[in-house]
């Protein structure tokens, strides 16, 4: 196990800015999830650790060790690909065993190692067949015992799950979760879904698109509770959460309020972004205290509805939980927020504002 850190890391193709000042440090023994639209420079920040590519500046360091000019199999990394990266002429022992037939190591070592590989994932009745004689769920389950078998410093994981269906994904991240759980090594996995980074990671590193105009590729890290709760900036807020934050804009030197709702506060000076989940969002009958508004559509998931709401600042989207009572689209709605659970941010810049 290992110690990763990115020490003012920027990656550039040709003139083109992928990633800049990445300064991050992944503990010992740490899961953390690299998240965020496609193109933010995520995997790209994956791929530089493992040696695939070259940081621009800034220097990657593995247990205090510098990666600047090694070669990737002089890192003891091992990394798990989107696509699965078979050979389909091997047996799944044969898939497994490859990387330490090509380092050399002797027969009875490999033997016992990719037995135990085969004990934790599983895949000890098909280890005689091909790729082609398994499920897309057992072939991403030899993809990973082809890394554990190299018993590496830091494992990563680049968007593994991204082939499989719905059902699968789900039974596949629990499988990642419960290796997590036998082998505390090092571990960073990156992903466009925040699901998986909400169920998965012990820490959450936000990453935006530089192409996108924002100044720097990480936008925040912390747990998946302390992104939710106090996301530091509207890129994380709208980000993470399904359905997105509401937005409702204030403005300076007003009292903070939400339709004829007076919350009881400032708003901080200069144009202002009220954001409020659409949990913290009740249903009240029209004529209450609140955001006036009409329900435009009613989506039933089952255990719940999202209801769309149109109203003077825009459509938002209310989350209701209890199923005593279906709301009804064109029904007249008033809105009222958590109090407790509101989030400012500044309307320029974005970033989080104190509430006074």
């Amino acid at each position: 196990m290992a110690e990763i850190e990115y020490k003012s890391v920027a990656k550039s193709f040709d003139q083109v800015s992928v990633i800049t000042d990445l300064n991050l440090t992944v503990g010992d023994g740490e899961f953390v999830v690299f998240v965020g639209p496609s193109g933010c420079g995520k995997s790209t920040a994956l791929r530089m650790i493992a040696g695939l590519e070259e940081a621009s500046a800034g220097d990657i360091r593995i247990g205090n060790r510098s990666m600047a000019g090694l070669a990737p199999s002089e890192r003891n990394v091992a990394m798990v690909f989107q696509s699965y990266a078979l050979y389909p002429h091997m047996t799944v022992a044969g898939n497994i065993a490859f990387p330490l037939k090509m380092a050399g190591r002797p027969a009875a070592e490999i033997a016992d190692r990719v037995k135990e590989a085969a004990d934790i994932l599983n895949l000890g009745p098909y280890l005689d067949r091909r790729p082609a004689q398994l499920s897309g769920g057992q072939r991403q389950r030899v993809a990973l015992g082809r890394a554990i078998v190299r018993h590496p410093d830091v494992f990563l994981f680049d968007e593994p799950l991204s082939n499989l269906d719905a059902d699968l994904r789900v039974s596949m991240r629990a499988e990642i979760m419960s290796l997590r759980q036998r082998i505390r090594a090092t571990m960073i996995y990156v992903t466009h879904d925040q699901t998986e980074a909400m169920t998965m990671g012990d820490r959450i590193a936000v990453f935006a698109p530089l192409k996108d105009g924002y100044q720097r590729s990480l936008m925040q890290i912390g747990t998946p509770d302390e992104l939710y709760d106090r996301p530091a900036n509207l890129f994380v807020a709208r980000f993470l959460g399904s359905p997105k934050m509401n937005l409702v804009a204030c403005h300076g030197g007003d009292r903070l309020r939400f339709g004829s709702l007076d919350l009881d506060a400032e708003a901080p000076a200069g144009d202002t972004l009220l954001g409020v989940r659409p949990e913290d969002l009740s249903l009240q009958d029209a004529g209450v205290a609140g955001l006036a508004g009409r329900i435009r559509l009613v989506e039933s998931l089952g255990a719940e509805y999202y209801v769309h709401v149109e109203t003077e600042e825009g459509e938002l989207v209310v989350r209701v939980m209890d199923r005593s009572r279906r709301p009804v689209s064109g029904e007249a709605v008033s809105l009222r927020p958590n109090r407790q659970a509101l989030h400012l941010f500044a309307k320029t810049s974005g970033e989080r504002l104190p509430r006074r």
